[in-house]
């Protein structure tokens, strides 16, 4: 089957030459190139990897392969993040389907999609060919009480080795705080940020990667390091971010349709109705298997699944 979606994984030169850039030494984000008749199908692959040692931790996976923690846990239910033992099986969720139906792709700007369902976000943009390039990454967002707010945004100015000046809420919390953390280890927001035209939030660096997969910010969106970076060189200033809350992510094709699930830790709402209302609005409910469907909404294990149309 001739492979129309190119994938690009783990190499900085390639998407140096891809979206025509000087790539930092350590990025290690999923980088695509799709045709536009494409998006529907899910991008990347899945891996497996054998634990090598009883040091190892999924934990050090998700870094290794530029994962959220909920990604790998969810990925691999039953088994323990920090002592998998040696010899176990683990799955590798380095595939996700394009949350592209809500995107107004322009030419001369790029559009930052967030899913905070499932703790990722993509950038998309339109080649001088047709077709569509995405970069993906996963994500920190805010903690319970704090969540990170939905809506469209833009991007209103980039910050390089930017000063955190603590909140005020932020302060009572930690009153040790100072009024203001430079540019340095200490920081929070780490060596690049973007901020949004709700001037309160940014997409940041971390100083601690072992938030990427959680809720654990004030409400910004924090990202590896070596993501940031990469990002802050391909985003400029204008383009847009839309912030979803999409535990349910479906995609139709001519044969069947590809289901991804996430955890609703929001809990708004039934992950097994919101499948079947987005299929009722596709108009293809009578066309899928809704014991297949139930199982996969069950499962939320965040990972791409396809499901053939009823004969």
């Amino acid at each position: 089957m001739k492979k129309i979606i190119v994938f690009i994984w783990l190499s900085s030169v390639i998407v140096a030459g891809l979206l025509f850039f000087t790539p930092p030494v350590y990025a290690v984000g999923g980088a695509f190139v799709v045709e536009s008749h494409e998006l529907a199908r899910p991008i990347g692959f899945l891996q497996r990897y054998r634990i090598k040692s009883d040091k190892e931790t999924l934990v050090e996976l998700a870094i290794k392969y530029d994962l959220g923690y909920n990604e790998i846990v969810d990925a691999n239910p039953g088994i323990d993040p920090w002592y998998p033992g040696k010899g176990t099986m683990v799955l590798i969720p380095t595939s996700w389907l394009l949350p592209y139906e809500r995107v107004r792709l322009e030419r001369d700007r790029g559009i930052i999609v967030v899913n905070l369902a499932e703790m990722r976000l993509y950038l998309f943009k339109v080649l001088k060919d047709g077709r569509i390039s995405v970069l993906t990454f996963p994500i920190g967002i805010g903690r319970q009480g704090a969540d990170t707010p939905l809506g469209y945004y833009r991007v209103i100015e980039k910050l390089k080795d930017p000063v955190w000046y603590v909140p005020e809420s932020i302060r009572k919390e930690d009153p040790t705080l100072p009024i203001k953390v430079p540019p340095g280890p200490d920081n929070p927001l780490g060596k690049y940020a973007l901020r949004l035209s709700n001037p309160s939030y940014l997409i940041h660096g971390t100083n601690k990667p072992l938030g990427i997969g959680r809720r654990v910010s004030h409400g910004c969106l924090r990202m590896y390091p070596e993501d940031i970076r990469l990002l802050y060189r391909l985003v400029r200033p204008g383009d847009g971010v839309l912030i979803v809350y999409e535990p349910v992510k479906i995609n139709s094709t001519e044969k069947g349709i590809y289901v991804e699930i996430h955890r609703d830790y929001r809990s708004t709402g039934n992950n097994l109705n919101r499948a079947v209302n987005r299929l009722i609005q596709m108009g293809i409910l009578n066309k899928v298997p809704i014991e297949k469907l139930y199982r996969i909404v069950s499962s939320a294990d965040g990972v791409p699944h396809f499901i053939p149309y009823n004969r």
